[in-house]
């Protein structure tokens, strides 16, 4: 499988991708340059990825408008894929989350902000909290336009890595 993806945005860079199954593993091939590379779903969304013998935790975000947002321990990325088809027939849909959404935390971390209430009315892509973790702070956004039901952190709280902070209606 063949894409073309954009980072950054429209004046962004353009890479071409391509993934080929071999056996149990995925061989990459980013701009015809082939990458020691090894990935596996360890939540939904988050992807543990070696790259050339080192170890990436990425989380996945997908956002209104079909981009996604890419999140490292101490980056933060938007990624578009070009051809919107390839995309949408994986199992990861570009559009909004349906049904009740819990919230949760994408790494251990320290809750230093909470931007909503239980009760408000919230956008897709709309910020929640603000969890701090290694020095890099991550606003957590929703996933849907809805209503937040529950909030069950507050600010200054340790959280956990898959921890429920709030839930989303």
């Amino acid at each position: 499988m063949k894409f073309e993806i954009q980072l950054g945005g429209q004046n962004g860079k353009t890479r071409i991708v391509e993934l080929t199954r071999d056996a149990d593993r995925w061989r990459v091939t980013l701009d015809g340059l082939a990458i020691d590379a090894d990935a596996t779903e360890i939540d939904p969304n988050i992807f543990s990825i070696l790259l050339n013998g080192q170890s990436h935790e990425v989380r996945v975000a997908p956002e209104p408008g079909g981009t996604l947002t890419l999140q490292t321990a101490h980056h933060e990325f938007t990624a578009q894929v070009i051809d919107p088809r390839a995309w949408r027939g994986c199992r990861h849909s570009a559009g909004e989350a349906e049904g009740r959404q819990q919230i949760v935390a994408p790494m251990p971390g320290k809750v230093i902000r909470v931007l909503v209430q239980a009760g408000d009315a919230v956008e897709a892509g709309q910020g929640l909290l603000v969890v701090e973790a290694m020095k890099m702070q991550n606003e957590i956004r929703s996933p849907k336009r809805g209503t937040v039901e529950r909030l069950l952190a507050k600010e200054g709280q340790p959280v956990n890595a898959g921890e429920v902070l709030c839930i989303v209606v």
